[in-house]
């Protein structure tokens, strides 16, 4: 948190245009909390491993995601963590995922994120991790992701062509770039300085941000059964987009659950019952 506060302040308390290079840090730099006591004895519970995943972005060079696994069931659940999260933020899912039977819960930190040593991180760069895992460990039966990495699960279902039986978004972002928009306006950058970094952005990705907008990007067929939680009230992942997403996609399920919050989500006692008394139907099928 140190880092992200050096660069909030450099940020906010410049007199004139914005670096871009800062900019650029500030939007790409996750930062990391700590593990509190109980996340780090369901860690040492687990069984650790890691992979790796090729940074097409940044270095051009693999890098490694730490990886952690509860039980040795035949069907694969994964959980994909949101940006500036770590895999243990699952935590009080994971606790109740282990009283299913026939599970192995598998969950990792993404590049930059958690234990995953990376300078900086990206959406492609979760999606990538996905991939990883079920190219090199195992395919995921079901999908569970929360925020960013809900976007980064359908991207990487759509780059594998494989189907899950059962994909979770809770809180996903939909748009990337009013996603960044908010973060810029938050360190009172202006609309003429955001369009410099919207333009680097470009060059870097190859594309601009706008095209990691979900209701564009969505190709999974209405036979995915695909369930989605959110938060009306949610500022990360705006209602206004995650209506348009589900509009355009009916065969999707939303529920909606009211004063959770987009991070406290994660924790909540009825998203966790609803997750799991699905997860545990789709076992008795």
């Amino acid at each position: 948190m140190k880092r992200l506060k050096q660069i909030v302040n450099g940020l906010k308390l410049t007199q004139e245009a914005p670096d871009a290079a800062l900019m650029r840090e500030f939007i790409f730099y996750s930062p990391k909390m700590p593990l509190r006591l109980h996340q780090e004895q369901l860690i040492a519970a687990s069984k650790q491993f890691s992979l790796q995943v090729f940074d097409t972005y940044f270095t051009k060079v693999n890098v490694t995601i730490n990886c952690f696994s509860w039980g040795n069931g035949n069907r694969k659940v994964l959980l994909t963590h949101g940006w500036a999260s770590k895999a243990l933020d699952f935590y009080e899912l994971i606790i109740e995922l282990q009283k299913i039977e026939d599970l192995e819960i598998i969950a990792f930190d993404a590049p930059g994120n958690g234990s995953s040593i990376s300078e900086f991180s990206n959406l492609m760069l979760y999606a990538d991790s996905v991939t990883s895992i079920a190219l090199n460990y195992a395919k995921p039966d079901i999908l569970i992701g929360h925020s960013l990495g809900g976007m980064a699960n359908v991207i990487a279902l759509q780059a594998l062509g494989i189907t899950s039986h059962l994909l979770i978004s809770i809180a996903p972002l939909i748009r990337l770039k009013e996603n960044f928009e908010q973060s810029l306006n938050s360190v009172n950058i202006e609309a003429k300085d955001q369009d410099i970094f919207f333009s680097n952005f470009a060059k870097e990705f190859s594309m601009p941000v706008s095209h990691f907008n979900l209701t564009e990007l969505y190709e999974l067929g209405p036979d995915v059964d695909h369930f989605l939680a959110y938060d009306p009230a949610d500022h990360i992942s705006p209602y206004p987009f995650l209506k348009e997403f589900l509009d355009q996609y009916p065969a999707i399920s939303a529920k909606s659950f009211e004063d959770v919050g987009h991070y406290k989500i994660l924790r909540s006692v009825n998203v966790i019952e609803d997750i799991v008394k699905r997860i545990s139907a789709l076992q008795m099928r």
